[in-house]
């Protein structure tokens, strides 16, 4: 963070008797020293400059030219500026990569005052606090969050307040427990959340190395419970919270008190928007972990990028306020069946009235409603965001009316089409108000519809019809006069003026007062002429001056409907979801999944949501869980399709408690409270732990974690570690989530002699993806079939992978060796033992070996080494000859 230098601290260069600032300097140390951890933009006519230690940073990080001005402790002054217009762009650069920005302005006039213009921070700009639609995300929102940990005696009570600015989401989440629970619970709610920036308390004991987001250093005191408990109810403008489910809560309210306090801190003002508060409970959403949420793929790839997502595939939205709620859903699935059957239910009729096509013909031309809904509260909504906003509004009639087929049974539609009723006041304010197509910004002026005020409308009326006043004064004064050759004119030093040639002067009345002699004419005003000049020369200045408090009085008029336009902003969200999984569901023949009482997952013909997208042809695969078979050990060959299969049950799942439809022939899923997932081999370098210690980690949190209404997905546990370790784990792993966590769980293995335990487990099963092998090359079917695999077909894929053939024979003769042994009555070998023989390959040959003489043993290498395949005619005739050879040398 950056923090102000010794020599520049406006205190010291106050109290020193040889250093001499100037005014603005001082003014601009003083404003510094206020913000000493954020980059401050002080604005200077049409740039903001950055002065000192900012400046080098700014220069840095934003590629702009640093320059040097006056001095200050013998040290010249740095500095760098931007142009005033093009600030956002800038801006957009910094919070992207933490920064923190304070923007100065000027409010005072520069003509009246006396030194420098007075400034003051009007802004702060922090990456949890953005609105501005330049430096947003579209589809994504940037939340705030303040996090509040007290401890009694050994028990520790989290409390969470986040706050999505954008669009005035505020919500409490807390949880108790040892402080090792509290801590691993913290990290998986910050990554569901996934806040942009953190706020903590000075003396914090927290896990500050692990967060990727930025992280805030507020006093400890801006967390006080009693503090924050009465912030919530004046901002929310209430006498108790019982309403909002927040009666019990303690360390949250804490939590809340520092957020709002920032939050308003950064905006200058109240936060008028923030309305309502949802209080979140640890049962209420499907727990993903961190793992799960990357394994699975819902909004970012396993390796970083955008698509192709679950997220991605899905995201047909017409606006941003759907996609951000569409994300939303797929990370916080809802435990509630009742409300995922509810959204099935409105797909349904959706589809069914065939009006997927017309809604998102008309939600197209529907703009962000609720950002700029938020930006009209905060007072930084822009003239075209008001144009939009008038637009869209003007599209709900249109969209009422394509429900209309589709509200047969009400639900879940029908309260969507009551919510999106027109607001008429509102949207006549800005009809009248706002021109058709206004200027990007206040200061432009054209922002205002003629007839709105008969005050700017005669203000614009000079400024745009000065001309016509001086051709039409000019005849006049042409014929009163006579002087044929009079002109008036106007030049920005002088004036309006009537020029008057000097054989003329004669003719000029006593009326005109003379303005100024030249060598051949002179220049006269007229108390008319005068009298136009100051209104017309003051109009546009005045115009824009009186836009500019219209404007403000306009956003003043239009808060008491942010409510009703955040109800209007909520629904169209749902309705654009709603309409974005209708039409996917048509176009890819996914159906309605059931869900019921009974704890099963019972999938016909499943498929792989992304995957399916990807490739010309899938096979589609049952999955049957029920009470009495609850474990599928799954076995088969590498690129067979295991973790396809797997992954795939998990998003069916997901995607039905979201309240989509899923892609399979028939869905029938019973109560989930979590889903786990253990897929692949990743390490954590920076963390100090290997792909194994990773993977073990993940196994006992699903181990700690899973019950019986839980989806356990377990891809290749063990493979870290020695062949009978791994195996001795694997057989351990899978016993318990059979006989104590009873979770259904995909269990995928190349350990065959965990095939065994269906034997004594009546409710593990094996299930196999099947292959077929052709000559040394092999076919993968990706069907799931009952029963283990026969083999891996491991050197078969490493063949696929290029491997050198060399080395494919090399292993093929090893691994015959191997099987020749009876491996299972082999006792393990230890790494870290001293070696009794050598450790070659001839050691490991079968056990009968040390009776074949040296002869034999020749033969036999000479066998094993050929290639006929590689030998030419007359290579092979030697070769044979040579064969011959040592066959009677051994028999000899």
């Amino acid at each position: 963070m950056t923090t102000v230098p010794a020599e520049i601290n406006a205190a010291a260069i106050k109290k020193s008797p040889t250093e001499k600032i100037t005014p603005m300097m001082a003014q601009y140390l003083g404003i510094k020293e206020q913000h000493p951890d954020m980059l401050v933009f002080y604005r200077m006519g049409d740039f903001y400059e950055l002065f000192h230690e900012d400046a080098e940073k700014a220069a840095r990080i934003l590629g702009i030219t640093l320059t040097a001005r006056g001095s200050s402790g013998g040290q010249p002054i740095k500095m760098c500026g931007v142009p005033f217009h093009s600030l956002e762009g800038y801006l957009a650069k910094l919070v992207k990569i933490g920064e923190s920005c304070a923007i100065c302005e000027q409010i005072g006039d520069p003509a009246t005052s006396k030194g420098p213009v007075e400034r003051k921070v009007m802004r702060v700009v922090t990456p949890g606090t953005l609105t501005d639609a330049d430096l947003l995300p579209e589809k994504a929102e940037r939340p705030l969050l303040a996090m509040c940990i007290i401890t009694q005696r050994k028990v520790a009570t989290a409390g969470l307040a986040w706050l999505s600015l954008a669009s005035g989401a505020l919500r409490l989440m807390e949880f108790s427990g040892d402080v090792a629970t509290v801590n691993t619970r913290m990290l998986q709610e910050l990554e569901r959340i996934a806040p942009a920036e953190v706020l903590r308390g000075d003396n914090a004991d927290l896990f500050e190395e692990a967060l990727t987001c930025h992280v805030n250093r507020v006093p400890d005191w801006h967390f006080d419970v009693v503090s924050g408990h009465k912030s919530l109810l004046d901002q929310l403008s209430v006498a108790t919270l019982t309403g909002f489910g927040a009666d019990n809560l303690g360390a949250a309210f804490g939590a809340a008190g520092a957020l709002l306090r920032y939050a308003q801190s950064t905006q200058g003002r109240g936060l008028q928007h923030v309305r309502t508060l949802t209080t979140e409970t640890e049962n209420e959403f499907i727990g993903l972990d961190a793992a799960t949420r990357r394994n699975l793929e819902l909004t970012e790839t396993i390796r970083g990028q955008e698509s192709p997502t679950l997220f991605s595939l899905l995201d047909h939205c017409r606006t941003s306020m759907g996609s951000r709620l569409l994300r939303h859903w797929l990370h916080h699935a809802r435990r509630d069946q009742g409300i995922a059957r509810a959204r099935h239910a409105a797909i349904a009729a959706l589809g069914q009235a065939d009006v997927t096509g017309a809604l998102s013909h008309t939600l197209a031309q529907v703009p962000d409603i609720e950002r700029i809904t938020t930006r009209i509260a905060l007072l930084s909504a822009r003239p075209r965001d008001l144009a939009s906003l008038r637009d869209g509004l003007k599209q709900l009639p249109a969209l009422r009316h394509a429900m209309q087929r589709a509200l047969a049974d009400g639900g879940l539609l029908a309260a969507i089409h009551l919510d999106t009723a027109t607001p008429e006041a509102c949207l006549d304010l800005l009809h009248r108000a706002v021109a058709l197509e206004p200027a990007a910004m206040v200061r432009d002026g054209g922002v205002f519809a003629r007839g709105f005020d008969a005050e700017l409308d005669e203000l614009r009326a000079l400024s745009e019809n000065a001309g016509q006043f001086l051709v039409d004064l000019e005849t006049r004064e042409r014929a009163r006069t006579g002087i044929a050759n009079l002109r008036v004119e106007y030049n920005k030093v002088h004036g309006f003026y009537i020029e008057v040639t000097n054989g003329q002067a004669t003719k000029v009345p006593d009326d005109y007062r003379r303005r100024q002699t030249l060598k051949n004419c002179e220049r006269y005003i007229t108390p008319e002429l005068k009298a136009f000049e100051d209104k017309a020369l003051s109009a546009q200045d005045r115009a824009l001056a009186r836009e500019k408090m219209l404007y403000d009085v306009l956003l003043g008029d239009l808060a008491p409907y942010i409510g009703e336009l955040q109800t209007i902003a909520r629904a169209l969200a749902q309705l654009d979801v709603l309409v974005s999984l209708t039409d996917h569901a048509l176009r890819n023949n996914w159906c309605a999944p059931q869900l019921v009482d009974t704890s099963c997952v019972n999938i016909v013909e499943g498929r792989h949501p992304v995957v399916e997208n990807q490739i010309e042809r899938f096979i589609a695969n049952d999955c049957r869980f029920v009470d009495e078979r609850r474990l599928l050990l799954i076995t088969g060959p590498n690129m067979g399709g295991k973790s396809t299969f797997m992954r795939q049950v998990a998003l069916i799942v997901l995607l039905a408690y979201v309240g989509s439809y899923v892609p399979a022939a028939s869905a029938a899923i019973g109560p989930i409270d979590r889903i786990f997932t253990r897929i692949g081999a990743t390490d954590d370098l920076a963390g100090g732990r290997s792909t194994f210690m990773v993977e073990m980690t993940e196994a006992a949190a699903i181990l700690n974690g899973a019950t019986a209404n839980s989806l356990v997905l377990m891809d290749e546990i063990g493979r870290g570690t020695s062949t009978f370790d791994g195996l001795a784990l694997a057989w351990a792993i899978a016993r318990h989530l059979i006989d104590t966590s009873r979770s259904f769980t995909l269990f995928a293995t190349h350990y065959f002699e965990l095939t065994q335990l269906p034997d004594s487990h009546p409710t593990a099963a094996n299930v196999h993806l099947s292959a077929v092998e052709h000559k040394d090359s092999i076919v993968f079917l990706h069907a799931v079939q009952d029963g283990p695999a026969s083999q891996s077909y491991g050197l078969q894929v490493a063949q696929l992978a290029g491997v050198p053939q060399p080395v494919i024979k090399a292993a093929r003769k090893h691994l015959a060796r191997l099987e020749a042994q009876a491996l299972d009555a082999t006792p393990q070998l230890d790494l870290f033992a001293t070696p009794t023989a050598d450790a070659n390959d001839d050691a490991v040959a079968a056990p009968a070996a040390a009776t074949v003489s040296p002869a034999m043993r020749e033969l036999f290498d000479a066998l094993d080494d050929l290639d006929p395949d590689a030998l030419t005619p007359r290579e092979a005739l030697e070769q044979l000859y040579q064969l011959k050879r040592l066959t009677e040398t051994a028999q000899a």
